[in-house]
């Protein structure tokens, strides 16, 4: 399983999610920018996160599937970031993300995405972690590219949103990257 770490960076912390987080979760994740790219419950509510904070996350990281953390910016939640889909024996895990309105565009995630993923490479001895993105999502590609991730190809119909089926880039940063 993933340590319970937490990551600092120059202007975030990520850490374990709080009870606390719970109201600007369901608040982030009712947005419909963030809720056009994410299957999530419809309407998404307080017991939702809830049940997000106190038994899917830990449980995440118990279990050794993933790592959920909490992007806090100016002790603000900014954001979510996740390590998920983590296969130990071949040392590779896929990121996930959302952002709170007020922090998109500001180079919140790309510095969580920076950090998260040195971290796993770095740290942890991954050899590869991807991103999967629904190809219509320009800002979450954005933060793949600015976070040195390479594109890698389409994988045609391979994810969920509320909409339907959408195709997803698949993008992925591997330790030799991070020596160029």
């Amino acid at each position: 399983m993933f340590p319970d770490v937490v990551l600092r960076t120059r202007r975030l912390v990520l850490r374990a999610l709080l009870e606390e987080d719970v109201d600007a979760i369901v608040a982030a994740v009712s947005d419909p920018v963030t809720r056009r790219w994410l299957p999530l419950p419809e309407p998404y509510a307080r017991e939702d996160a809830m049940s997000f904070v106190r038994e899917k996350a830990p449980a995440a990281r118990v279990g050794g599937s993933g790592l959920v953390r909490a992007i806090e910016w100016g002790g603000v939640l900014a954001g979510v970031i996740d390590l998920k889909r983590t296969d130990w024996r071949h040392r590779e895990t896929e990121i996930g993300y959302w952002a709170a309105p007020a922090s998109r565009a500001q180079g919140v995630m790309t510095e969580a995405t920076v950090a998260l993923s040195r971290w796993v490479l770095a740290d942890m001895a991954f050899e590869r972690v991807v991103l999967r993105i629904a190809t219509g999502n320009q800002a979450s590609i954005r933060v793949a590219e600015k976070a040195g991730f390479t594109y890698e190809g389409t994988a045609r119909k391979a994810g969920f949103v509320h909409a339907g089926r959408v195709d997803l880039a698949v993008y992925s940063l591997i330790p030799d990257d991070l020596r160029h």
